[in-house]
């Protein structure tokens, strides 16, 4: 029963993330827009620090 409780809580803010307004950011609900700096991301720059 404790792991099903723990499941649920880890699963709880995941699933409330999911439902958010299309076109906006999860975490702050800001609208997503044609200058945001996310857009200038490339794969090659969520490499991990020291792998590289």
């Amino acid at each position: 029963m404790k792991h099903l409780i723990r499941i649920a809580l880890l699963a709880l803010p995941l699933g409330l993330l999911a439902c958010t307004e299309p076109e906006t950011y999860p975490v702050t609900g800001e609208e997503c827009g044609p200058q945001d700096p996310v857009l200038e991301l490339d794969a090659a720059d969520c490499g991990m620090p020291g792998l590289m």
